[in-house]
């Protein structure tokens, strides 16, 4: 995974460079228009492979991350970074990631998600022969075990294991029960 994360973080760079000289051109916001389809979308793309990296191995994509945030915000190469993260409503590298693979468990969830991935989830349900645990009335999914930590990074392994950290409450967020579904 080390060559594929600096493959992408060097690409990263080169459309930064390229479009740190368009930065007296274009407005702020088409730059950040501009940095969020460039560079952030590569950092995006199939990031769920990077579920349970360490940090040190994560760490090109973050400073991609951080040094777009600096030519957004026009801020200098001293300046801390995690404010202008915030400021942009960006979260972190390995913060992605996890927020992607529980946005995709939340689809399946709502019976909205890819059938060949519905189709590995077991749901802890009223009906299920687990009628007796506690997890039994919660929307708790099924963790597969595993003995390695590359099995530990399987979708199969990781989404149940993400959802289930996520507070029952905001597993149902509020908003999505105000869409009516007429399809």
């Amino acid at each position: 995974m080390k060559s594929h994360i600096s493959k992408i973080a060097s690409v990263c760079f080169f459309h930064l460079r390229r479009l740190r000289q368009l930065r007296g051109v274009v407005t702020d916001k088409s730059m950040k228009h501009l940095v969020t389809s460039m560079v952030l979308s590569r950092i995006d793309y199939c990031n769920s492979e990077l579920f349970g990296l360490p940090a040190s191995t994560l760490a090109p994509l973050q400073c991609v991350q951080n040094v777009a945030a600096q030519l957004v915000l026009k801020l200098d190469h001293r300046t801390p970074v995690k404010s202008a993260l915030q400021r942009l409503h960006w979260l972190p590298v390995k913060a992605r990631t996890e927020f992607k693979i529980a946005t995709l468990m939340h689809a399946i969830h709502r019976q909205r998600g890819p059938a060949y991935l519905s189709n590995m989830m077991q749901f802890n349900t009223a009906e299920s022969a687990r009628l007796q645990l506690r997890s039994s009335t919660t929307n708790a999914v099924f963790v597969v075990r595993t003995r390695t930590q590359f099995g530990k990074r399987a979708f199969s392994v990781c989404c149940p294991s993400i959802w289930n950290q996520i507070s029952p409450s905001h597993q149902k967020p509020s908003f999505c029960s105000g869409f009516s579904q007429s399809s």
